[in-house]
């Protein structure tokens, strides 16, 4: 009985297999980049929101100081990047500002509410209402 070497290899290759590998990683690359810029998105989500926090706080600090500051303060405390917007809200022995900062996306067609946190500080004893 005569085998041939073709006969006993488990695979044989043949013209019309090459370039199957690439095709494939082609046809999933698109979701690779998908899952890619979603993780990124998440993460710059988190970052506005850590942001917005620390906007308010000095917001409320800077206005409690000094009555109608809080935008400056709250600007100043965030990225060059991101645009913020600060609302004061004085209130008795307090003041309150709530800042809002606008996610920005980067994958097509995902569009978020904007980050809002707020943060109270008492006013300092020296600081005049205006």
């Amino acid at each position: 009985m005569s085998y041939r070497l073709r006969d006993r290899l488990p695979y044989r290759r043949t013209r019309r297999d090459q370039g199957q590998v690439a095709l494939e990683y082609l046809g999933f690359l698109p979701v690779l980049i998908i899952v890619g810029m979603a993780v990124v998105q998440l993460g710059l989500i988190a970052y506005t929101a850590q942001q917005a926090g620390t906007a308010a706080r000095a917001g409320a600090r800077a206005a409690s100081l000094e009555p109608g500051t809080a935008q400056q303060g709250c600007t100043n405390a965030v990225s060059d990047w991101l645009s913020v917007t600060c609302a004061e809200a004085p209130g008795g022995d307090a003041v309150t500002v709530t800042a809002t900062v606008r996610i920005p996306s980067i994958v097509p067609g995902w569009n978020f509410d904007p980050a809002q946190k707020t943060a109270t500080m008492p006013l300092d004893s020296t600081a005049t209402t205006g």
